[in-house]
């Protein structure tokens, strides 16, 4: 059969673009052809990006003087952003011809498939300015058409009203509702849905062995701490100068964006995927506020810390807990007791191995059942 995803593919971050990739190929790996509906809203475009995320910013959208000073730096670094990845997802993933870029031109020409699947990454929360974006829960799918979801989060414990309304509204029709986080599978029984149920995100369904298959070879000698920060956090960058200081290796960061250069560490600047998966499979240790970051470092088995961000921990809680690894959260900036302990994994794989068997049957059933 034909399956047509739509998940967040486009945004300028590595994590949207390999659980989309990993998606694709979960779904061919049953003997399916997939394709991702190459959906971008217009106020998620690289030439847009600034001004939907000042109007989000208590800070700089204070008045017009700070509103433009925002534009005129950030607007360059997301333009460029948004070209490049744009580029890395030709060549990783099987998109639509069409492009969209609201609902109602979805819904005007809604592409052709046998089964239609909401997508993994925070697709049911707020997105860009708007509380609830209905795309992201199949609104444009003509009736009689088979719906589901897999993996798809809703990214936080506590949701809007107008969320809520969203997944009473369209998760009704859905015939299997599989989501990424246990929080999500309460907040969709608690209004009413009895159908959810937890699986792997899609990038825990590929093993290590497939994520090497497409790495790349990178020039580091010798040992590093590799840093992927998503949040702005102060502490988080003393706190790896320190911890570099103190294990005697360097610290190498990737940027997906020019402002986190100046965070510390030597820049690895917007690397290819093929890249950003064999830094992390070479890394000695990582230290990391992103979900994908933790998933990455759980793979290739790393000895990993967790600095959780303030609003949506709850994805990397869940996974942690899943694989018996809370511990690697850091509970305190003044804890360096990480350094050259190292973890032991037989678990942790044996966890992972069993689940992903679990949800690539589930995810079957919902396509085929």
């Amino acid at each position: 059969m034909k399956v047509d995803v739509i998940t967040r593919h486009s945004v300028a971050n590595y994590g949207s673009i390999l659980q989309s990739y990993a998606t694709q190929k979960a779904i061919e790996g049953l003997g399916h052809e997939c394709e991702i509906i190459d959906y971008t809203r217009y106020d998620e475009q690289g030439k847009n990006k600034a001004k939907t995320l000042c109007k989000n910013s208590s800070v700089w959208n204070k008045n017009s003087m700070t509103r433009f000073l925002y534009y005129i730096i950030q607007t360059p670094n997301y333009l460029h952003a948004y070209n490049k990845f744009k580029k890395y997802r030709a060549v990783f993933l099987k998109q639509t011809k069409e492009q969209y870029s609201n609902i109602d031109e979805l819904k005007a020409n809604p592409p052709k498939a046998d089964v239609y699947c909401a997508g993994s990454d925070q697709i049911w929360g707020k997105i860009g300015t708007q509380e609830c974006d209905s795309a992201y829960y199949l609104d444009f799918v003509p009736d009689g058409h088979k719906c589901i979801s897999y993996a798809a989060s809703i990214g936080r414990e506590n949701v809007s009203s107008e969320i809520i309304g969203c997944i009473k509204a369209f998760l009704p029709k859905y015939s299997s509702i599989l989501v990424r986080e246990n929080s999500a599978v309460d907040i969709i029984k608690k209004a009413g849905i009895e159908n959810a149920e937890l699986v792997l995100d899609p990038t825990l369904l590929l093993d290590k062995n497939e994520w090497e298959q497409i790495s790349s070879n990178v020039k580091i000698h010798g040992k590093y701490v590799l840093v992927y920060q998503l949040h702005n956090n102060k502490k988080f960058e003393r706190y790896i100068k320190e911890f570099s200081k103190r294990a005697k290796i360097p610290v190498y960061r990737i940027c997906p964006s020019t402002q986190s250069i100046i965070r510390g560490g030597k820049p690895i600047f917007m690397p290819t995927p093929q890249q950003f998966i064999t830094y992390f499979k070479n890394a000695e240790y990582v230290i990391t506020d992103s979900f994908h970051g933790t998933v990455f470092s759980i793979i290739f088995n790393k000895k990993f810390i967790d600095i959780l961000p303030k609003d949506t921990g709850t994805r990397i809680t869940n996974i942690l807990g899943l694989v018996n690894l809370k511990e690697r959260i850091l509970g305190s900036y003044d804890d360096f007791s990480y350094i050259g302990k190292d973890i032991d994994y037989k678990e942790t794989n044996q966890i992972l191995d069993k689940q992903r068997k679990i949800s690539i049957e589930k995810l079957r059933k919902a396509i085929e059942e």
